[in-house]
């Protein structure tokens, strides 16, 4: 935890969540979709860099990414648009005690999330029942400019009429938390000790613990 922490965010309003690796264990799913893009052109499994890349990335950088050297790029991305995700979304596990968090959050604080998904965030949200708990959801297909640039979470404090220290952003990797960073608001590093926060947590339910410390008179 950094020095002065607790200072800096005592008048806590809202709580942004980054979706894979925070509220979604999507690791699976993300390698079943990517790799069932790369053999429908032929090409052999992403390699453990790729699925590094994948996960903090947008769908088109992540085409674009594993589809490097080959002359399928475009022909990727438009085989992506017209795909179901559907069957995807049961490989991904909600991360314990999400819904025992947000439910302890909600009365407390403005819940939004901060995504470089796409279009499939909604459905990811309202298959595993928890949309109703967030009140706004930022994708990149909302923004000019998606993660690391700040502007999803400078959007929401934008629609939240609050300051940048008066959130928290909640993430897991090195995007997440250069967007904090970018946008000057607090960050707290999901089971990743070697990012830079304000707080660490090993549990999302820590979480709860931070916000309920800090709200107290």
């Amino acid at each position: 935890m950094r020095a002065n922490a607790e200072e800096a965010v005592k008048k806590i309003a809202a709580v942004i969540f980054d979706c894979d690796g925070v509220m979604f264990d999507s690791r699976v799913a993300n390698i079943n979709f990517y790799n069932h893009l790369l053999s429908r052109f032929g090409l052999p499994p992403m390699t453990q860099e790729q699925v590094a890349f994948v996960h903090m990335h947008t769908a088109e950088q992540s085409v674009n990414h594993i589809f490097k050297g080959t002359p399928f790029a475009d022909a990727a991305q438009a085989y992506r648009k017209k795909m179901d995700y559907s069957p995807y979304i049961k490989d991904m596990k909600m991360e314990p005690g999400l819904e025992e968090l947000l439910k302890i959050l909600k009365p407390r604080v403005r819940l939004a999330v901060a995504t470089n998904r796409s279009n499939t965030i909604e459905r990811v949200l309202d298959c595993h029942a928890i949309r109703h708990f967030f009140d706004l959801v930022i994708s990149c297909l909302n923004v000019t400019h998606p993660k690391p640039h700040p502007e999803s979470l400078l959007k929401i404090l934008e629609a939240f009429s609050i300051k940048p220290q008066e959130a928290f952003y909640v993430g897991d990797s090195s995007v997440d938390c250069e967007t904090a960073r970018s946008a000057g608001v607090p960050f707290i590093a999901y089971k990743n000790k070697a990012l830079s926060a304000e707080y660490h947590v090993d549990r999302l339910m820590d979480i709860a613990e931070k916000i309920l410390d800090l709200k107290r008179p």
